[in-house]
């Protein structure tokens, strides 16, 4: 079966460093400009909004070169004086240059002749953020290149939560249940486990591809990929002490720019720390994992990077929930229910603790699925893949009396 990539509305690929200057004729387009400046997939484009519309853009470019892209608002009503400006316009703007019209009819004459002119896209007002950003990637997106893939990150709540636990075995999900080509990324340069979880002991890691970001491109990102099985590829760390790991803010955008563009799913292991760089990996994600303990610092953490991730991530998925080492024996915890309503969001799995299981599997370099294949934990992991790739529906969450007479029926056709 050939890679399918995931599914969603949010599958919108990152604008690049482009210049983009919108011309508006009303408060409510340029209010939803505004904010589609401030989605992260426009982090590194430069948006400026101002008002005048076609004369403020005609205006503004006959003596000046004109920015990657114009946004352009066609006042309501007739659209014999637009035309006009639009074609003058299109005398002074340099090669290269798109156009995208925000308008307030749907008009198929209209968009034929906005087309016939060399507009790019005509948008039909109101017109939401996620609409304004997809029209803008659109614009230097390869038409008929291969979707681009999904970067889900897992942080832990705080330290010792297991979140790397849940990356790992989230990627082997991917990969084997979902089967897409999938790499996993150990962020924690300096005390990584993804080599010992996946029994890999690779010379090069993802410290050669930071380090040295003049060099760095698909070929060596390739090279440096240790591969973990056909659809299953593993950056690690050198978990070595030789150097310091003091990252600047954007030091992981050129690696996650070129994974993006060449594999469907990327998991990025991040380590539990708040760094300029850690934050920016938060924010720029498609979907975020976090990883929580049954605990009051772990509540108190999770809420936080929940209110976070929601505040500032206003048009994306909410952020995941994920209760691991739920039943440890003898230790206070805090209920499920309790944990969701104090976070304010359900949770997206409840991983019952088991130790031998996660024990040998960690000792054996093994996934958790290698080791119990039917167990509890490893169809958790199997359904938060497939809840994540919009590949599956989510199962019941209550258990019903026949579930043990179905169960012992399938063992007996599997057998």
């Amino acid at each position: 079966m050939s890679d399918v990539s995931m599914n969603g509305d949010d599958m919108i690929a990152p604008v690049p460093r482009v210049t983009i200057q919108a011309f508006c004729d009303s408060p409510e387009i340029a209010a939803g400009l505004n904010a589609a400046a401030e989605d992260r997939r426009m982090q590194k484009a430069h948006l400026r909004v101002q008002t005048g519309g076609a004369p403020a853009a005609l205006a503004a470019f006959s003596q000046a070169p004109t920015p990657n892209v114009i946004i352009l608002e066609a006042e309501r009503g007739d659209q014999s004086e637009f035309l006009p400006y639009l074609d003058k316009l299109s005398e002074v703007c340099d090669p290269g240059t798109r156009v995208i019209v925000i308008g307030h009819v749907n008009d198929v004459l209209l968009y034929r002749e906005l087309i016939r002119r060399g507009v790019s896209d005509y948008l039909i007002a109101p017109v939401s953020v996620t609409d304004t950003v997809s029209a803008i990637s659109s614009l230097f997106t390869t038409p008929g290149a291969t979707p681009v893939g999904r970067i889900v990150a897992v942080v832990g709540a705080k330290g010792g939560v297991g979140s790397s636990t849940v990356a790992h075995n989230l990627g082997w999900s991917f990969s084997r249940n979902l089967d897409m080509s999938t790499v996993v990324v150990d962020l924690d340069i300096a005390f990584g486990t993804a080599g010992l979880d996946f029994n890999q002991d690779p010379p090069q890691g993802i410290a050669e591809a930071i380090f040295a970001p003049d060099r760095l491109d698909t070929n060596v990102v390739d090279r440096l990929l240790s591969k973990c099985s056909d659809k299953l590829s593993l950056l690690a760390a050198p978990a070595v002490l030789d150097r310091t790991c003091d990252l600047t803010e954007t030091a992981f955008d050129q690696l996650f720019d070129i994974l993006r563009n060449t594999v469907p799913c990327v998991i990025l292991d991040l380590p539990h720390l708040w760094t300029a760089w850690a934050r920016r990996t938060l924010m720029s994600a498609d979907d975020i994992v976090i990883v929580a303990a049954p605990d009051l610092a772990s509540l108190r953490n999770a809420k936080n990077i929940y209110d976070l991730l929601r505040q500032n991530r206003p048009n994306d998925r909410e952020p995941r929930v994920v209760l691991n080492q739920s039943g440890l024996p003898k230790r206070p915890e805090i209920a499920p229910p309790d944990f969701a309503k104090a976070i304010g969001c359900e949770l997206s799995a409840v991983i019952p603790f088991d130790a031998p299981l996660f024990g040998t599997a960690a000792n054996n370099g093994q996934m958790i699925a290698e080791i119990q294949p039917n167990s509890k934990p490893a169809e958790i992991f199997g359904d938060l893949a497939g809840s994540i790739a919009g590949r599956v529906e989510a199962k019941r969450s209550r258990s019903t009396l026949l579930d043990p007479i179905l169960a012992r029926l399938g063992r007996k056709k599997a057998s």
